[in-house]
């Protein structure tokens, strides 16, 4: 193995090699790397060959595929090809709906408990700070109203920035600007552009690195919402079939699952019931 930063021309990603590498891929984490893809994922796995040393995608399968890599590259390599896009406030309707119909009713049949969120496919936090946001003012609202929120994701490298809770001012600017006042601080440093969720909606979120492929989600708790929005479009629908009815599992009589705009539970074998435009919810 070369030392890093030799490589002066790029590595080419063979049929061969891609074609063990979308397999792989789709066994660890059910995420489907179709031909056209080729190209998107031998420009993101570069990095990787470089940082390594190495000078053939050949060589970094070897690698990848070896006990060592196993235990050193398989979630940087997954770092590598997911993607991780999501804004604050995005798909808003869902927020007026979860604010409107499902915390009011929610309220008056578990008065004194705390509700449960998973925010599954959290990417850099945007999804469960908005939660956050939503549920603080829901809660001022109503006196004694209480949450928790898990946010999960499989890449480690969004999940850190995530906890760190820092953006920049184009990425908060769909926020409203009472909300901005109340949830974001400024840095003292103006120029820096930069703002950070107070430490209140902070501490209100546990973030931890989770695979879908998992059979175990390892939760202790059953959840009374679920947001995972524009995450199952990754995958075949075998995968995102499986995929809900373990959701199912973990969700309580009654919980909601709010799935982004541009998917569909149609066709699956899933005991959700469609209640509003991508969410859906368990029988009681």
């Amino acid at each position: 193995m070369a030392e890093p930063g030799v490589i002066e021309h790029s590595a080419n990603l063979s049929a061969r090699d891609f074609g063990r590498l979308s397999r792989f891929i789709y066994d660890t984490c059910g995420i489907k790397m179709p031909e056209v893809k080729k190209t998107m994922l031998e420009a993101r796995l570069q990095k990787r060959l470089r940082s390594l040393g190495m000078h053939s995608f050949t060589d970094y399968c070897d690698f990848l595929f070896s006990a060592e890599g196993m235990e050193k590259e398989l979630v940087q390599m997954l770092d590598m090809v997911t993607t991780n896009k999501t804004d604050f406030f995005r798909e808003p309707d869902h927020f007026n709906y979860l604010t409107h119909t499902v915390l009011p009713e929610w309220v008056k049949r578990h008065p004194g408990a705390a509700l449960s969120v998973w925010s599954a496919g959290c990417s850099s936090g945007e999804e469960p700070y908005t939660l956050c946001m939503v549920l603080s003012e829901f809660a001022q609202r109503n006196p004694g109203f209480d949450f928790k929120i898990l946010a999960t994701d499989i890449s480690t490298r969004v999940l850190d920035k995530a906890k760190t809770a820092i953006y920049t001012e184009s990425q908060v600017e769909p926020v409203a600007l009472e909300l901005k006042k109340k949830y974001l601080l400024r840095s003292k440093d103006r120029s820096s552009g930069v703002v950070r969720i107070v430490p209140e909606l902070r501490e209100k979120v546990r973030f931890r690195r989770l695979n879908f492929m998992d059979e175990d989600f390892g939760m202790r708790d059953h959840l009374d919402i679920i947001f995972c929005r524009n995450v199952i479009i990754y995958f075949d629908r075998p995968t995102q079939e499986r995929l809900l009815q373990r959701f199912h599992r973990y969700m309580k009589p009654g919980a909601f699952i709010f799935m982004g705009h541009s998917e569909t539970l149609s066709g699956l074998d899933v005991p959700l019931v469609s209640v509003y435009p991508t969410v859906y919810r368990r029988p009681r």
